[in-house]
């Protein structure tokens, strides 16, 4: 293990903790009436979004499989893969909205930290898990999807994008 890659992964883990301990205090320390009022910024209510925070790391576990499989790939395939998504924004948008909407009412205020907890627990271990060669691995994004999306993401950067998600939505959060 080289000494950045060490580092890139502690700060990972730290960052991933210090989100999911806020997540945590945000969920014990809020009112019941301010989980349904608007949040500044948004068209969710405060509930809704702290589902699309903890969405955000959901899908993190989804990308990295991508992003090591279009890591070995030619950059061709990549762009190609890539071109295609930046293409469906506008359905992307609609569903990312919409599904945070649903996913409030089935991971609401009462389950939502227990799945982050394990979201969180299943992210430390894949982190932990793979090899040091897999962190600057990297693929093409589709950068019009997230402002926190890059033309191009390592591994290592994946598993940041996460936590980058959770502090710009933070900020919106009117708790």
């Amino acid at each position: 293990m080289t000494a950045q890659s060490a580092v890139d992964r502690t700060s990972i883990h730290q960052d991933m903790e210090r989100a999911r301990a806020t997540f945590h205090q945000l969920l014990d320390e809020s009112a019941g009436s301010d989980f349904g009022r608007r949040s500044h910024g948004t068209r969710w209510t405060n509930e809704q979004l702290l589902f699309h925070m903890l969405f955000g790391y959901m899908i993190v576990r989804a990308l990295l499989p991508l992003v090591r499989f279009f890591g070995r790939l030619p950059g061709r395939a990549g762009r190609i893969f890539a071109g295609l998504l930046n293409g469906s924004t506008r359905p992307f948008h609609l569903v990312n909205y919409l599904g945070s909407c649903g996913g409030a009412s089935v991971f609401n205020r009462r389950r939502m930290g227990l799945k982050l907890d394990h979201v969180s627990a299943s992210l430390h271990r894949s982190l932990d898990a793979g090899p040091e060669e897999r962190l600057p691995r990297a693929m093409h994004f589709p950068p019009r999807w997230d402002p926190y999306f890059k033309a191009t993401m390592t591994v290592a950067e994946v598993y940041q994008y996460a936590t980058q998600h959770f502090d710009h939505h933070r900020r919106q959060l009117t708790l």
